[in-house]
């Protein structure tokens, strides 16, 4: 009995489930049959509309034509209306000149004959028959104002529906990616000569296949392209691919989107490991701020939090708050902060506590490698009023005592505000004196298997200084400030005019040993 119960309770839920099903289909039906009056009434009134639009431009067409025909008459009846008048006015002359000289030879025994037959000379010669022209000025023949509208009316016969457009075809072949730019080309696989724009979709992603589903970035929509390509500028590729699709649309829909197709962005990512850098050194994201309390700050915050927190004593006091070197906090992997003069901090991909299991075909998704091959890029811009700031790579045996450009392990520029204005190149505490104006934003280039550092202006790509060495450790992006800030920005190729310079060896360079 109670099987039978446990059965019937199924039957009734799975009823229960089916009925609610119908009943949200049936309600969907009747949204339909709504939907479908009102989009009927919709397109009724657009055709009604164009052909109310096309009726009014045939009839402005046909006024404008008649308009001219009457013109053309009213033009060629006056000249030809004159001409007649002149005409019927020379003949009644010479009519008269004839009526004279009849009259003139009948009477030849007159002793007026001669001087009235010179008179009748002398008329003939001035009057206005030999001198009027018995050609018409203008013509009767109106056929250059016919028309013949057999075409047009064939092309009105063929009116139809506006069709759906056929999705585009993305040509990879003539799209380009550069400059953290990306020119996108696409075709239609069928002329259509009804397509008003296109729409662009693009996203970032880390996976290179296919575009999946299902994405955490969105898709970022572009309207209103007219041309068959477009080129997106001003990118930070932080991920390393890019999906794309685009569609068609005409005045009244548009078509289904095309095969979305993924591009390879290749840039140069990576953050500033606060953990180990100097702890006047304010670290957010890509950003730093010199903090002359900073690490007294840190000090008795921690204190605090273990309980420790005293009143304001000689041994407590915030001027003994630094923690000594041996008792600075370790960051990643060991290495302990920056510390002393050594306002430093060093660039990492990703942070160590940060698992990407998502990520395991990425080579950087795990490893805190950085520059150990091939070609990178970045710009970082500091505020002019620092008193010392410098840019430049660094091993990671870097010592946290260490200054940059002071030892073997490091290469940097450097700019001094500090009592005398200096823009040097160091390296191994050998300086070189830069004779150029300092800009405020500096790109970096670092060719890790052609041992080439290079600095440029990141306006003009004017290049400030190159080293030359043979790099024999993995490097890392080093920054130092001393009361100032800066930002750096990551996600950039290299620029094709840093790439042209390089290749055609063009830009200045210096190898180490040049550095006094």
């Amino acid at each position: 009995m109670e099987e039978q119960r446990e059965a019937l309770r199924k039957i009734i839920k799975t009823l229960a489930v089916k009925n609610e099903e119908i009943q949200s289909f049936i309600y969907s039906l009747k949204q339909m049959l709504l939907n479908v009056e009102a989009n009927s009434a919709k397109v009724q009134e657009d055709l009604e509309a164009e052909f109310q639009s096309l009726f009014s431009l045939l009839e402005e067409l046909k006024e404008g034509m008649l308009m001219k025909i009457k013109q053309d008459r009213a033009s060629r009846t006056y000249e030809l209306q004159n001409q007649l008048a002149a005409c019927t006015r020379a003949l009644e002359s010479s009519e008269e000149l004839l009526e004279t000289a009849n009259q003139t030879l009948q009477a030849m025994d007159s002793e007026d004959f001669p001087q009235a037959a010179k008179q009748i000379k002398d008329g003939v010669t001035m009057a206005p028959a030999f001198r009027l022209s018995l050609k018409a000025k203008v013509s009767d023949n109106m056929s250059h104002l016919m028309v013949d509208f057999a075409q047009e009316r064939q092309m009105l016969q063929a009116l139809k529906f506006l069709p759906v457009p056929s999705a585009p075809v993305i040509d990879l072949a003539e799209s380009l990616v550069a400059d953290n730019c990306v020119t996108l080309v696409w075709r239609m696989p069928d002329e259509d000569s009804k397509i008003d724009h296109y729409v662009l979709e693009y996203r970032r992603t880390n996976f290179e296949g296919p575009p999946r589903l299902k994405e955490d970035q969105p898709w970022m929509v572009i309207e209103g392209i007219r041309q068959t390509e477009y080129t997106l500028t001003g990118l930070k590729f932080d991920m390393k691919y890019m999906n794309f699709r685009v569609k068609a649309c005409n005045k009244a829909v548009a078509g289904e989107f095309s095969e979305p197709v993924t591009l390879e962005t290749p840039a140069f990512m990576f953050r500033l490991d606060a953990s180990t850098s100097h702890q006047n050194l304010r670290v957010d994201d890509l950003s730093v701020e010199w903090d002359a309390m900073g690490g007294k700050v840190q000090d008795i915050k921690a204190r605090e939090k273990d309980g420790k927190g005293r009143t304001a004593s000689p041994i407590n006091s915030p001027a003994r708050g630094t923690p000594s070197p041996k008792r600075m906090p370790s960051g990643r992997g060991g290495r302990d902060r920056f510390t002393a003069e050594s306002y430093t901090v060093l660039g990492r991909l990703w942070p160590s506590s940060i698992q990407l299991p998502c990520l395991p075909h990425l080579p950087w998704a795990t490893g805190d490698t950085l520059i150990d091959g091939g070609e990178h890029y970045w710009e970082v811009r500091y505020e002019p009023d620092s008193k010392a700031f410098g840019v430049g790579v660094a091993y990671r045996s870097l010592g946290r005592f260490e200054q940059l450009g002071k030892t073997a392990a490091s290469w940097c520029l450097h700019v001094n505000n500090w009592l005398q204005v200096s823009f040097t190149a160091k390296h191994a505490n050998k300086v070189k004196v830069l004779d150029a104006p300092v800009p405020d934003c500096l790109g970096v280039h670092c060719d890790f298997h052609q041992g080439l550092l290079s600095f440029y202006n990141a306006r003009t790509k004017q290049v400030l200084h190159t080293f030359k060495t043979r790099f024999t450790q993995p490097l890392l992006p080093a920054f130092t400030v001393w009361c100032g800030s800066f930002q750096v920005t990551t996600g950039l190729q290299v620029p094709s005019a840093v790439r042209c310079l390089q290749k055609r060896g063009s830009a200045t360079s210096s190898s180490n040993t040049s550095l006094t």
